[in-house]
């Protein structure tokens, strides 16, 4: 399930993929019972830029909050007071997967990474080109979960790309992740995840 997070939350973009329990106690819908969200946008203004800590949930997440058959008058209630705790993300049989930005070209490289366990926050990626062996160069987030690198220069796949989460400091590498050939708007998926 999935929420928008205010600025506490969404950290420019860092705290995008950071995954939180989050239960409501103060309606009669509420069942008490945590739901796992992960944070995938940030929410625009009003109580999200005010409130020290926002959620804005998913009305998916709003309903699996309340009591059975209590779903829509829960959606309905507007603001509610959370509980709400950070957790470790776990996507069950996944792996960590690239969707190549449909921008993207022989010159500049984008995509958006998806379903890191852990931390679920990147705190920095590298790319390595298939003939430079040693050579990890720096992606910059250009926004939310989405890492791009503008080379000015033809780029050589296939490419690794190598992922620090923000917390933990834990790295992974995704060797030769994006084939030689690769597509904008296509999916790549890796053979690895971080460990929790």
């Amino acid at each position: 399930m999935v929420a928008a997070g205010g600025p506490s939350l969404y950290k420019t973009g860092k705290g995008c993929g950071a995954c939180y329990q989050v239960k409501c106690t103060t309606n009669a819908a509420c069942s008490g019972n945590p739901v796992t969200v992960v944070i995938t946008d940030e929410c625009p203004d009003g109580p999200c830029v005010v409130e020290s800590v926002h959620f804005d949930l998913s009305g998916t997440a709003f309903g699996s909050m309340a009591i059975s058959g209590q779903a829509e008058p829960l959606r309905n209630a507007g603001v509610l007071q959370i509980q709400y705790r950070k957790v470790e993300c776990n996507y069950p049989g996944k792996t960590v997967t690239f969707h190549v930005d449909a921008g993207s070209n022989p010159y500049y490289f984008a995509t958006l990474i998806e379903f890191e366990d852990g931390d679920g926050e990147l705190g920095s990626v590298k790319l390595k080109q298939a003939l430079e062996t040693d050579s990890w160069v720096p992606m910059q987030q250009s926004w939310g979960a989405v890492w791009k690198l503008d080379s000015g220069s033809t780029l050589r796949a296939p490419f690794s790309l190598k992922l620090t989460a923000l917390q933990s400091g834990q790295t992974v590498v995704a060797s030769g992740v994006i084939p030689a050939g690769w597509q904008p708007g296509k999916t790549y998926r890796s053979l690895i995840n971080f460990k929790f």
